[in-house]
Formats: C-alpha cells, sequence, structure tokens
C-alpha cells in the first residue's frame, strides 16, 4: 500500500510503499477511503508540540473507510462495515476518566496519526473498540472533517454550556470554526464570526452567522464591545493574541472556551478582569467515541454542513502549504 509517511521533522512527508498491515487481537483493517488533513498533522510532522511523535510514523486522524478484515476477538464491528478513526486511538478503559466519560483525558491514551500510524495511507490498523461506525448514507469525504473538527468543536460547545438566545465568538472560521458556528447555532446561539480572511467571512454569514468582524480591518474588541460583549468566545486560532482578545470580549459570567494550541505554549489573561467579571476559563479537548456518534447522527439528519476540498494522497505536502497560507476556505480531504 502507498502511505505519507514522516521521516523527520524538517522534511517534507514522503510516500512510500510499505506493507498492508495484519490487524492482531481486537483490531479491524480499514481500507481509507477519505482522511481529513488537520492543523494537528501539521504540528505532528514538524514536532512543534512539546510531547513529540517518534518518526517514522503516519499521520492523520480524521480517517474514513471501509473494515477489510478483523482481527482475533474482534466483536464491534464486522467486514464492510464503514468505520472512523479518531484522534483517539486507544484509552485504557478502566482508569477513573475512561470510566466516567472522559476517555479523553485517559493518561495511558495513545493517539492515531501521533503514537499510532494514522490515515494519510490506502490502509489503516484501528482498535475496534475506538472505531466509530459511520451511518449510512454519510458521505465519507464528509465524515472524515467531522472525525476530528467537527467533534471537537461539537464537545467545546457542549463544555461552554450555550444556552438559547447567547451570543457565541468563533475566533477563527476554517475547518474548525465552520463547525463550531453552526454546533452554537444549534444550541439556539447568536453567532459572532471573527476571521482575517473575507472568504471565511462570507462563509460564516451562507452558514447563518448574525455579525461578522474582519480583524484584519478593525479591532474585535472594539467590535465586539459594540455589539454588548459575547457569552462565550471560542478560540480556534492558534495565537496568544486572538485568546487575549476574546478575553477582553466576554461579558460578565462568560466563558473562554480554549481549543487551538499555540506552539509557544503560553497565553497572558488579567486576573483581576478574570475574578472580578466572573469569567470561566476553559480547555477544550477532543470529544468521546459518544460525542462523535452525536456529531455523526446531527449530520446524517441533514442539521449540519461540512464544506471541504478533496486533494489526492500525492499531494499532501502543496495541501499542508495551502492550509498554512490560509488558502483552504475550510476543511481539505485527501484521498488515496
Amino acid at each position: 500500500m502507498r502511505a505519507t509517511v514522516v521521516t523527520a521533522f524538517d522534511r517534507p512527508l514522503e510516500i512510500f510503499d510499505v506493507p498492508v498491515p495484519e490487524p492482531g487481537p481486537g483490531q479491524v483493517l480499514v481500507r481509507i477511503e477519505a482522511s481529513g488533513l488537520c492543523h494537528t498533522d501539521i504540528h505532528a510532522a514538524r514536532g512543534d508540540w512539546p510531547v513529540k511523535p517518534n518518526p517514522p510514523f503516519v499521520p492523520g486522524h480524521e480517517g474514513v473507510g471501509i473494515v477489510e478484515r478483523v482481527g482475533p476477538d474482534v466483536t464491534e464491528h464486522a467486514v464492510g462495515d464503514r468505520v472512523a478513526l479518531p484522534w483517539l486511538g486507544w484509552a485504557c478503559g478502566t482508569c477513573e476518566y475512561c470510566v466516567s466519560g472522559w476517555e479523553t483525558l485517559c493518561e495511558s491514551q495513545r493517539n492515531t496519526g501521533y503514537a499510532i500510524d494514522g490515515a494519510h495511507a490506502e490502509y489503516a490498523l484501528a482498535s475496534a473498540r475506538y472505531a466509530v461506525r459511520v451511518p449510512a448514507g454519510v458521505d465519507p469525504v464528509e465524515a472524515a472533517p467531522l472525525t476530528c473538527a467537527g467533534v471537537t468543536t461539537y464537545k467545546a460547545v457542549r463544555v461552554a454550556g450555550v444556552r438559547p438566545g447567547e451570543r457565541v465568538a468563533i475566533f477563527g472560521i476554517g475547518g474548525l470554526g465552520h463547525l463550531a458556528q453552526q454546533y452554537a447555532q444549534l444550541h439556539g446561539a447568536e453567532t459572532v464570526a471573527v476571521d482575517v480572511t473575507g472568504e471565511k467571512l462570507d462563509l460564516a454569514t451562507s452558514l447563518g452567522a448574525t455579525h461578522t468582524v474582519d480583524a484584519s480591518r478593525v479591532d474585535p474588541v472594539e467590535a465586539i464591545t459594540a455589539l454588548g460583549g459575547v457569552d462565550v468566545a471560542v478560540v480556534l486560532a492558534a495565537s496568544p493574541t486572538v485568546i487575549a482578545q476574546a478575553h477582553a470580549c466576554l461579558r460578565r459570567g462568560g466563558r473562554l472556551v480554549l481549543v487551538s494550541l499555540p506552539k509557544d505554549n503560553t497565553m497572558s489573561l488579567p486576573v483581576f478582569e478574570t475574578v472580578l467579571k466572573g469569567i470561566t476559563v476553559i480547555g477544550s479537548i477532543v470529544g468521546t467515541r459518544a460525542d462523535l456518534a452525536e456529531v455523526f447522527r446531527l449530520h446524517s439528519a441533514g442539521r449540519t454542513r461540512v464544506v471541504h476540498e478533496v486533494r489526492k494522497l500525492d499531494e499532501i505536502n502543496e495541501a499542508i502549504e495551502d492550509v498554512l497560507a490560509g488558502r483552504v476556505a475550510a476543511r481539505l480531504v485527501l484521498q488515496p
């Protein structure tokens, strides 16, 4: 099979012919139909984060495909099932987090495309327990971005406790942001889309945003304060400056939801304003298997729209450059 491989953090990805892996106990072999390109894949390939993957490895944690073979003791899936391979590739299943509905906090977890070879390939192995079934009728090209971009922003909106009638600002309209906006609106919120690209703000408007703010032209804090502030700010842009702006836009009792991971791993927030305004700062990681199943059900019911472009697997390096340059309206999806 062909697979994209990170051979070193300072080199472009390479396409190699490698043996098709054989599923072991509890594993399934998945023939990949589509695999979303997430910014996390780029961070992984460049070794940007404090805990780094170990080259060589195959990135990709938004994989969707068909189960081709099952290993011993697999009862969760059968040959022919369409499944998704999310970021949470494996967890212990027995720790306090796993048994209390917070499996994404398991300290023993292994992540797809990071500690486990991922889905930017023609085939991938997955733990049968952590592969999530994709409902019939959901296009695999649309299911792929929902596997991370969708479930991550769905979880962010849920942990923020968004209520009908509240005002929610989405900082960064793109692969994650256009979905975060839709989930906030499904919760009954008025949305404010913030970005520096006119095309992405046009997309936000087409998806129902009540307000848009072009941060390349105006101060987003001043613009949002003029609206009366927001109850929730979801930060999807990996910038400490944007985090500070989002915090400054909050009303009393507001919630700042951090999703993006700035490379330098720092932020600066004022303590007095946080305390005196009763602001809550929430770190939100990807959703669980149950969350992803809900995301798929919403999409299957026609409640969400996935904006995407399709590229070939061989174009992965060009695709990465396009994402980094902001030339992609929403999500890129790779196909073998």
